[in-house]
């Protein structure tokens, strides 16, 4: 029981640093990851909010998932993408005008931080193994089908969401290649310690269970 209430807690607050920063990478204005830029591109186009649009796309990524492997859908994992868009909603009305970077410097601050704290997120994110990510289960469906590699799968994911985000004129920049850049970068660093903090847990809720 402690261990699950423990995953739960790394999943929840994994998701509220990831969303943080996906909304500073918003507000800099320089581009954001391919998924993003792709749903601040629908809301532009169509309306909702980019949280909800989160939702939406999430469900989509469900079903093709589901065809593509002729599984019945995960619709479990439609909780990450239910709680990530309220996250990015919540986000962006908190930050409102206190963040609205004008120069080059501010923007670019506000890129860094905001890659930071959602490699931050993934990796706390990552220890929970809870419930799926829809675009990660869509890397994997690919993996699985083509036989190419995870960072390849990986790779075509973010050429169609980058080509989507273009069609719907997303924020499409420099951000959106430093996203794909770093993020991965910072997720490695912050693994070393969020792994950590997960055995540290383990081992004083056991020290402390019957």
């Amino acid at each position: 029981m402690f261990q699950s209430r423990q995953r739960f807690i790394f999943y929840v607050s994994g998701i509220v640093i990831m969303t943080f920063g996906i909304a500073l990478t918003i507000r800099s204005l320089m581009g954001t990851s391919p998924f993003d830029a792709l749903l601040v591109g629908l809301f532009q186009t169509f309306g909702l909010t980019i949280g909800s649009w989160e939702i939406v796309v999430g469900l989509a990524l469900v079903l093709f998932n589901a065809a593509a492997q002729r599984r019945k859908p995960e619709y479990f994992a439609l909780l990450t993408s239910l709680i990530t868009g309220m996250g990015i909603d919540l986000w962006l009305f908190v930050l409102g005008d206190l963040i609205s970077p004008i120069t080059l410097f501010g923007q670019a601050s506000c890129l860094i931080l905001g890659v930071g704290f959602v490699g931050l997120g993934v990796a706390v994110n990552l220890q929970a193994d809870f419930a799926p990510n829809p675009m990660d289960r869509s890397m994997l469906v690919i993996n699985e089908l083509t036989g190419l590699n995870v960072a390849i799968s990986r790779a075509l994911v973010s050429l169609v969401l980058v080509i989507l985000a273009f069609l719907f004129s997303g924020p499409i920049g420099i951000g959106t290649l430093f996203s794909a850049l770093i993020t991965g970068v910072f997720i490695k660093f912050f693994m070393h310690y969020t792994t950590r903090l997960n055995k540290n847990m383990n081992t004083y809720l056991k020290s402390i269970t019957p």
